[in-house]
């Protein structure tokens, strides 16, 4: 029995590190696509032929300029960001290594473990992929979802390891509120994830707005260009694919494209908001779920925030800052939505 607890401390210490660290990639990896600092570093893995950015810069040639200078900020953020992403990808190993270690024990779902390693190897690949492909939509779009799935997935796995001082994920202290309980129980979970599922499309719908630079399409708020519904092109707004040969950086799409992109946006937050307002409301007015209300609390005020900063973003002009953290918010929302499944779903 120590060894299992000592084994289900380090897991649960190598999970939540490994959300923290995951939550500061997507982090960073908005503030290097809204900053333009994307190809700051064109090639892969290095920069410029090069481990670090410093040595990229020792080595351009003097007096080079345009696409032959590297540009210190950019290719400085960028390569941070990779090295945060490659200690991610060595954690998430160290965590594998350790779930087959203790597969006897079963502290963790083996098939969890390999699944969450694929994950964070597939978002590697997507990560290169955004780079060479320059910047293509659907990649970068991906690239962000895959991300977020890696959070999330490290979120669940802090959240499901065993222990009795794990507050109300130690499902044996909740078991005696949820006697008697199991219809609403079972209403609270599906509320729950249809929220989630609500979410997880308005995150693909945002990386897809973000990826063709379509925010700036519409710059007032409630309406879009002055009118509650402006002409938008939503047949050419969701073409998936376009050339891998073409630079993607500040967008080819005209605005008609972009409008409908922003729209459908903006449609998917309303959604989204009331998805997750009705799972966390429900959550609140059951007395059996009493051991998940801090969690439905949580996802309301991660919700509050997230819908606070998309309209202060659009009201202040775009500003940096108030972009990346909109990414910051629907990965914070994210975090309190999984945690209220995951309380919803105790037995």
């Amino acid at each position: 029995m120590p060894a299992n607890n000592s084994l289900a401390r380090w897991m649960r210490r190598l999970a939540l590190a490994g959300a923290l660290l995951a939550f500061a990639v997507v982090v960073l990896g908005a503030h290097v696509r809204l900053s333009a600092a994307g190809l700051g570093c064109p090639d892969w893995p290095g920069c410029y032929g090069h481990l670090t950015p410093r040595a990229a810069l020792a080595g351009a040639a003097p007096g080079a300029v345009g696409a032959a200078a590297p540009d210190a900020g950019k290719a400085w953020r960028e390569m941070t960001h990779r090295y945060a992403a490659g200690t991610l990808v060595l954690l998430i190993v160290a965590i594998t290594a350790l779930a087959l270690a203790a597969r006897r024990q079963r502290l963790v779902s083996v098939p969890f473990a390999l699944t969450l390693l694929a994950t964070v190897i597939v978002q590697a690949i997507l990560g290169m992929l955004t780079v060479t492909w320059q910047l293509q939509p659907l990649i970068v779009t991906a690239h962000l979802v895959f991300g977020l799935t890696t959070l999330g997935m490290l979120w669940w796995l802090a959240l499901s390891v065993p222990s009795s001082s794990w507050g109300a994920t130690s499902l044996g202290g909740a078991g005696r509120s949820l006697l008697g309980g199991a219809a609403y129980i079972a209403s609270a979970h599906h509320l729950a994830l249809l929220g989630v599922g609500a979410l997880a499309l308005q995150i693909a719908l945002g990386g897809w707005t973000s990826s063709n630079y379509a925010a700036i399409a519409c710059p007032d708020f409630p309406t879009c260009q002055g009118a509650w519904w402006p002409h938008g092109d939503f047949r050419d707004a969701f073409v998936l694919w376009h050339s891998a040969n073409v630079d993607y950086e500040g967008g080819l799409l005209p605005t008609a494209a972009r409008v409908a992109i922003h729209l459908t946006h903006r449609l998917g937050a309303v959604i989204a908001t009331a998805a997750l307002a009705l799972a966390a409301v429900y959550t609140l007015r059951q007395r059996g779920l009493s051991h998940a209300r801090l969690r439905a609390w949580a996802v309301l005020g991660a919700l509050t925030l997230q819908l606070l900063i998309g309209v202060s973003m659009v009201l202040e002009g775009f500003p940096l800052w108030l972009a990346t953290a909109h990414t910051a918010g629907a990965a914070l929302l994210l975090l309190a939505a999984l945690a209220l499944v995951r309380a919803s779903s105790a037995r």
